[in-house]
């Protein structure tokens, strides 16, 4: 029966079957099956690789080896760009101009896709309070009266990035904010094999920045934005702006407003942002995704939600991979790219 009526299973199923010699020892058999489905096995070559600080593990190696062959062949370069960011770190710049409105829109990124926004004030602050060594450093120079060097702040960035919450990716807000900088971030992200996936650039005209910034009020411990007249909290309720009247709408704690949060100091921040970062976007051209900042918050997010492709549906993702599989000749790979994005189900045969 199991010639007859089971065998010939394996022919419908020809593309996904994984042969392995069941007539030897049991642990050289574990061993292949362990290869067959990537599973990291102690003394295995595959295991080594898994286990290595220094390379990604050994099914990634081949994954991104496979991508990067297909994106030379294939027309769908989008869909490739999508899934060869998918099968690393989501690295995401946040990039615009003070007041452009990152403050009220990171919140909404970090709850989407559940990684962490990374602010330099935040990790430095973080770093001196926990006395790491890149951390002691800065709080050496700062007492000194200096500034923290763009190495400290690298070595900042690496304690950070290795946290567990960053497993998955993060989101840097603010930095780096020289080419210099971009550089340096460039070479520690290349160490452990990966890129900036995506710089979300917010543009917003520098005439429209004076009143957004002067009128904006942050709740510090949150990163919560407002303003007195585009966004106010519910305290305020028509009545004069003051640390009594502006409260967080969450914690009603009092609300701040930050010391350069005048027209004055706005010119000299915006003179520093054109001579200094926007030159950046041309060096993360082919990653850069522009949303127009001056609109609707609403309508702004949607247009984060797109550049970001929040919400894709599973059917979206099938169907470029399916895409991807008539023009491939390594249909092993695509079948493994579709296995990889659902459910890990197997057939057990013999």
């Amino acid at each position: 029966a199991y010639h007859k009526q089971t065998v010939p299973v394996l022919e419908h199923y020809e593309k996904l079957v994984k042969p392995v010699d069941g007539n030897k020892d049991k642990e050289l058999i574990y061993c292949d099956i362990a290869r067959a489905l990537c599973i990291p096995q102690r003394g295995d070559d595959v295991y080594r690789k898994h286990n290595s600080e220094q390379a990604a593990t050994a099914c990634a190696e081949e994954t991104i080896q496979a991508l990067e062959l297909l994106h030379e062949a294939d027309p769908q370069q989008e869909f490739v760009n999508f899934i060869v960011r998918s099968n690393k770190r989501n690295i995401i710049i946040l990039f615009g101009p003070p007041g452009a409105g990152k403050g009220s829109q990171a919140p909404k990124i970090v709850d989407s896709l559940r990684i962490p926004q990374l602010s330099t004030g935040d990790m430095l602050r973080a770093a001196v309070a926990a006395k790491t060594e890149a951390g002691l450093a800065a709080q050496s120079v700062m007492a000194a009266g200096g500034l923290v060097s763009d190495e400290i702040v690298m070595g900042i960035v690496k304690d950070r990035i290795k946290e567990s919450d960053c497993d998955e990716g993060f989101i840097l807000d603010g930095f780096p904010r020289t080419m210099e900088q971009a550089r340096m971030l460039d070479e520690l992200l290349k160490a452990t094999q990966e890129a900036v996936g995506t710089v979300l650039s917010l543009d917003v005209p520098d005439s429209i920045l004076e009143e957004r910034i002067c009128g904006r009020w942050i709740h510090k411990a949150s990163g919560r934005s407002y303003h007195v007249k585009f966004s106010p909290p519910k305290s305020l309720a028509g009545r004069e702006a003051s640390t009594e009247t502006m409260l967080d709408d969450e914690t009603s704690e009092p609300l701040v407003q930050r010391a350069d949060d005048t027209a004055e100091a706005l010119k000299s921040r915006l003179e520093a942002y054109h001579k200094q970062t926007v030159p950046l976007l041309g060096h993360y051209e082919a990653v850069v995704k522009s949303v127009d900042g001056n609109k609707d918050k609403g309508l702004i997010w949607d247009d984060i939600r797109n550049a970001l492709q929040l919400g894709a549906s599973d059917e979206v993702k099938l169907s470029g991979l399916q895409l991807l599989g008539e023009v491939s000749t390594d249909q092993d790979y695509i079948n493994f790219l579709c296995e990889s994005d659902y459910r890990n189900i197997i057939i057990l045969f013999g």
